[in-house]
C-alpha cells in the first residue's frame, strides 16, 4: 500500500527555455550538474541541492500545462529564483561566476535595507535569479539553507 504524505513539498522548477543548448550549457556553467538523462534532449534535469532545476522548450512546457506559449513576457514576471551564500564575498564570487556563463546583469550586488546583501542577474531566457547573504539564514553542513523558526 502506497502512503503519501500532506505536506507539500517544492521538489522541481522547471524553466521554460528557448534555446536548449544555449540554457544547459549556462546552467552548468553556473555549476549546476546535470542528472537523469532518460529524456534525452527533451527535458534536462540538473542537481540543485535538495531540488530539481529542470529545463524544459518553452513550447513544450507551455503546451505540457494547457497554456499558450505566445506573447512571451518581456517584463517582470512576478517570480525569481535564489541562490543564498553565506558572506557577501560569495554573493560577488556567484554574481561573477554568473556573468562569465554569460547572465545579464539585473541589478549589481549592494547592501540591503535590512542588513542583508545582493544582486540580480537573468539567464538567457530572461528568468531573473537573487544571490543574496541574508543576516539571518544559516546553512547545514551540506549547504541546505536553515530557516529559522
Amino acid at each position: 500500500m502506497m502512503t503519501t504524505d500532506s505536506q507539500p513539498r517544492l521538489t522541481v522548477v522547471t524553466l521554460g527555455v528557448r534555446d536548449f543548448q544555449v540554457s544547459l550549457h549556462f546552467y552548468e556553467a553556473l555549476g549546476f550538474v546535470r542528472k537523469f538523462r532518460a529524456t534525452g534532449d527533451e527535458v534536462a534535469f540538473l542537481d540543485a541541492g535538495g531540488v530539481v532545476l529542470a529545463l524544459f522548450r518553452w513550447d513544450d512546457l507551455a503546451a505540457d500545462a494547457a497554456l499558450p506559449s505566445e506573447p512571451q513576457p518581456q517584463a517582470f514576471r512576478g517570480t525569481t529564483l535564489a541562490w543564498n551564500c553565506a558572506t557577501p564575498a560569495d554573493v560577488d564570487a556567484a554574481f561573477a561566476r554568473a556573468l562569465a556563463a554569460g547572465a545579464k546583469p539585473m541589478r549589481e550586488p549592494s547592501k540591503t535595507d535590512y542588513g542583508g546583501y545582493r544582486g540580480y542577474f537573468a539567464g538567457p531566457d530572461g528568468h531573473a535569479w537573487e544571490v543574496v547573504k541574508a543576516p539571518v539564514f544559516t546553512f547545514t553542513a551540506d549547504g541546505r539553507l536553515v530557516l529559522p523558526d
